[in-house]
Order: C-alpha cells, then sequence, then structure tokens
C-alpha cells in the first residue's frame, strides 16, 4: 500500500522543523540562550537533581542535539514520528460513506 501524500508532509516538517523548534527554545550551538524556554528547563532540571543537569536527560540530549544538529538515527525516528503523525492525519479525512457513493446497508 503507497504511503499517503499525509505521511511524506509529516516526515518532511517533523525533520525539517526540529532544528528550527530547538534554536528557537533556546537550544543553539553557543549554548543554552538566557531567558529562553530551554534555559527555565535547565534550571527545573538542576533544581531536581540537586545542582546539577544529568548526563543523558532531556536538557541534556535537547542541547547535543541543538549545538550539533541531528544525528541519523534521531532524523529517522523524526521521520517516523513525522510519517506516523502523518498517516493518523490522512485516515482522518473524509471517506464518502455506503451511503453517499450509491450504495445501501445491504450493497445495493
Amino acid at each position: 500500500m503507497p504511503w499517503s501524500p499525509m505521511v511524506w508532509v509529516g516526515k518532511v516538517l517533523l525533520v525539517g522543523a526540529a532544528p528550527v523548534v530547538l534554536g528557537a527554545m533556546g537550544f543553539t550551538s553557543a549554548g543554552i540562550a538566557a531567558s529562553s524556554i530551554a534555559a527555565k528547563m535547565m534550571s527545573a532540571a538542576a533544581i531536581a537533581n540537586g545542582g546539577g543537569v544529568a548526563a543523558g536527560g532531556l536538557v541534556a540530549t535537547l542541547q547535543s542535539a541543538g549545538a550539533a544538529g541531528l544525528s541519523v538515527s534521531s532524523n529517522i525516528l523524526l521521520g517516523l514520528t513525522g510519517s506516523s503523525i502523518g498517516g493518523w492525519l490522512g485516515s482522518k479525512t473524509n471517506k464518502p460513506s455506503s451511503s453517499e457513493n450509491g450504495s445501501d446497508k445491504d450493497g445495493k
């Protein structure tokens, strides 16, 4: 079964938008931007961990992606997520019901 156009749109949008969204949140190549969502996340993570941000945690991972870009595996994961969302949205489009295409409940 071929993928619907919505699947491809979802893949492209998620993979393409990830760096833009990370930058807008404050995860930049120069570090976490002051007074940004990323700074608030980092502060909350540091308070929760007793003063430091845990390596491998959400904030550290997002900062790594913001600083160095996304790895191949991250792009694949985002592509799969986008295609799943796109496929789900595509399945929600209006399809003609049996009464609209000329058949009734008995298939006549």
